[in-house]
């Protein structure tokens, strides 16, 4: 029996027990895992067992083996701490190669929150953004953030909003929002066109963790006049520093840029 094996079969009978968990079910028995994998019950008990001495899997009192949360619980705070080293690399590398303000933005209720930005000399902005909240339906980062959110989801974030009027092309309702929302997803990546505030323009896309959900939102602000001649020179930049900064904290891309 080889090690590389041993632990395939291992992995193997860890990613069982967690599609059953997807599945609806608390866990499942050796005979359980064994079934679906086609697999001796006593090597696939072998399995469990090796894997629940690592950590990754505890035993229920119904002798069901389950995916110990801590795990994942571990995992987010790599994930948030990447996002404040890493993350910093990505605004860096992204505000060099285009001479503009880059921010990275977090989801909070139904407004957006700045967790970091770079801001070259040259782009000409005064004054910080960290830990400032925005409305989602018209901040540079509200598309991006709300990207995999279902139409029932995003309604239920902006009920009660009221849609003022930031910029000339503000969303005027969550309609209108969500309509902006399926063309960015089409796009690959979002515009904000002087929605937040006159004269100013935006590109953002979605940075996914490992579980493959949305955990911040990276973005280019500046200047229409500057910024929207350059779009899909900077799409394109957008979306390498986004797949950096994704493979640093464990996602994986689902978008793909079209100009």
């Amino acid at each position: 029996m080889s090690k590389t094996s041993s632990m395939g079969r291992g992995m193997m009978a860890l990613l069982t027990v967690g599609a059953r968990h997807a599945e609806g079910f608390d866990g499942g028995t050796v005979a359980d895992i064994a079934a679906r994998l086609d697999k001796d019950r006593s090597q696939v008990s072998r399995s469990l067992k090796g894997a629940q001495l690592e950590g990754f899997l505890t035993r229920t009192e119904q002798r069901e083996y389950c995916l110990d949360w801590s795990i994942l619980t571990d995992a987010q705070l790599v994930t948030e701490q990447r996002l404040k080293t890493d993350g910093l690399t990505a605004l860096e590398g992204l505000a060099s190669e285009t001479n503009e303000a880059c921010f990275l933005g977090v989801l909070s209720g139904n407004s957006t929150v700045t967790i970091g930005e770079q801001v070259p000399e040259s782009a000409n902005l005064v004054g910080s953004w960290l830990g400032r909240p925005y409305p989602a339906y018209c901040s540079d980062a509200g598309q991006a953030l709300l990207w995999d959110a279902p139409d029932s989801e995003v309604r239920k974030i902006f009920d009660g909003v009221e849609f003022v009027k930031h910029g000339p092309n503000t969303p005027v309702s969550v309609d209108d929002f969500l309509e902006r929302l399926a063309r960015a997803r089409e796009r690959g990546y979002s515009i904000v066109d002087e929605e937040a505030e006159p004269g100013l323009y935006s590109l953002s896309a979605p940075v996914r963790d490992f579980k493959g959900e949305v955990a911040t939102a990276l973005q280019i602000v500046g200047p229409k006049a500057r910024l929207e001649p350059q779009r899909d020179a900077f799409a394109t930049a957008l979306a390498g520093w986004r797949d950096w900064l994704e493979s640093t904290v464990g996602g994986q891309s689902g978008l793909t840029g079209h100009s």
